[in-house]
């Protein structure tokens, strides 16, 4: 850690605040007050080997005094003050306040993201609104980044496509990465948090995916998705209740339709 002046950094005498205490506004659509706080830029500037925090390091904050904060990261254990707009606040490791769009991009392209690595942020155009941000190659290009914008209906439903539905952020998530549907990727790991509880710190390659096998949906019937008793969901169904949640608002839409199948009838 770095020495500082007086001068350079807020007094110690400061009663330490905890993180964590305030309410997310009502104007931010977030779906829980638990989070964790992540580092945007390398602090202090200048030669990455002299960074006592880096970008992407999970934060711990040992006091908050206005415009700047006293931290320690939780992946080298440094300690350092810093201003608090260098940082940002994850929701569920994947739901991003206070993010642009490029500071989305350069989370992504760095290592430990592979293809399919996602967050989702809101949205700098539209304020109330989300964007998901997928990382959809390998390479170290912003342009191997893809952002979809999330629109809300009046009933405060999700969707990036029209004809397809979700009651709440977890549930798209939880789909998409189940089905690409039209997006470049399936969605895999969220954003690479270093030093986070949730994302071990990886020193060695990075750790192989595994995923379920994929479903043949031509063998499948409604009591396999959502049980065989009618209304109740079946939580050892094959697929997330994210899609299950999906199909539901598809069937509902689609209802009146003529010809439909009886094998989805539940």
């Amino acid at each position: 850690m770095g020495s500082w002046s007086s001068k350079e950094c807020p007094g110690s005498s400061t009663q330490a605040a905890l993180l964590g205490q305030e309410e997310p506004t009502e104007s931010v659509i977030l779906e829980s007050s638990s989070y964790v706080v992540v580092a945007l830029y390398n602090y202090p500037t200048g030669h990455p080997a002299h960074c006592s925090i880096r970008a992407g390091e999970r934060l711990d904050v040992l006091s908050d005094e206005g415009e700047w904060w006293k931290v320690s990261s939780s992946a080298t254990g440094n300690e350092s003050y810093i201003p608090s707009n260098y940082t940002a606040r994850v929701y569920h490791r994947w739901q991003y306040e206070g993010l642009s769009r490029k500071k989305a991009e350069e989370l992504l392209l760095l290592p430990y993201n592979q293809t399919g690595s996602f967050l989702v942020r809101e949205s700098q155009t539209r304020p109330g609104a989300n964007s998901l941000s997928v990382r959809k190659s390998s390479d170290q290009d912003r342009r191997s980044v893809k952002h979809y914008r999330i629109q809300q209906l009046d009933n405060g439903w999700h969707y990036i496509s029209p004809g397809l539905t979700f009651p709440n952020l977890r549930a798209l998530v939880d789909h998409y990465s189940e089905v690409a549907d039209g997006l470049c990727s399936l969605l895999g790991e969220p954003c690479f948090i270093q030093g986070s509880n949730n994302v071990p710190v990886v020193t060695g390659s990075p750790p192989m995916s595994v995923r379920k096998p994929t479903l043949n949906w031509k063998d499948m019937d409604s009591s396999m998705i959502f049980g065989k008793d009618k209304g109740q969901d079946n939580e050892d169904s094959l697929v997330s209740e994210g899609l299950r949640e999906a199909i539901k608002s598809y069937r509902f839409m689609t209802e009146d339709c003529k010809g439909c199948s009886q094998k989805w009838d539940s």
